[in-house]
């Protein structure tokens, strides 16, 4: 019988308290273990944590990899940045031969496939700092004032219509080029998750934000 360890992670203590951070990785794990998981299956474990993906000091993991080591199970998260972050410490983790690792969101990826994932969301996610960064800048050279409530959330609606654009453009071929064989926007949106694609605010995909996208980049 396969045996799974699941993790889940938040990153702040509202998120943990309300649960709403939860049952979105809950829906999709479950969602993997239904669809995916071999049956009989068990969970001989589950471990979640409170804190930024970008933070090393997340005891609940610690203990989760320990008990699959030690047992020879299996992790499951429900996508691959509730693990981390950072792709030094999933290539780290895929080395060690002791852990098997299965992300709910990439159910038939392969330890290269999810490593090649990591990579490229890191870089996408220091690419999006940098143009909101710049867009900030811009808007503070034509004058907005940053500082105070109303002209700060002023230059953040900027930052992020500036960013909008940018990733309407970047991920327009791709729709144009479903959309014109015949797939839906649930489909486009599935497959931008799948790729591990984020949004201009760094979430995910459902196909009326990708209808949103087209629309924009039409008009």
């Amino acid at each position: 019988m396969k045996q799974f360890v699941i993790y889940t992670r938040v990153s702040t203590k509202s998120q943990g308290d309300s649960g709403l951070g939860l049952e979105a990785q809950e829906r999709d794990i479950n969602l993997y273990l239904e669809t995916y998981a071999e049956e009989p299956h068990d969970i001989i474990g589950r471990f979640c944590d409170v804190v930024s993906g970008t933070k090393a000091d997340r005891p609940q993991l610690q203990e989760a990899l320990a008990l699959v080591r030690q047992t020879g199970s299996t992790l499951l998260v429900a996508k691959l940045d509730r693990l981390s972050r950072k792709v030094s410490f999933i290539a780290t983790l895929m080395e060690d031969k002791k852990v098997n690792l299965t992300v709910a969101q990439m159910a038939t990826a392969t330890k290269f496939q999810l490593h090649i994932y990591a990579a490229l969301a890191e870089e996408e996610r220091e690419f999006i700092s940098t143009r909101t960064k710049a867009a900030l800048k811009e808007a503070k050279a034509r004058g907005v004032k940053l500082g105070g409530a109303r002209p700060n959330n002023q230059a953040r609606h900027d930052a992020v219509k500036a960013l909008a654009d940018q990733t309407a453009l970047k991920v327009s071929k791709l729709i144009k080029d479903h959309r014109s064989s015949g797939r839906s926007y649930r489909y486009i949106a599935e497959h931008l998750n799948l790729l591990d694609v984020a949004t201009a605010k760094g979430g995910k995909w459902f196909a009326s934000t990708v209808r949103n996208y087209d629309l924009r980049v039409a008009s």
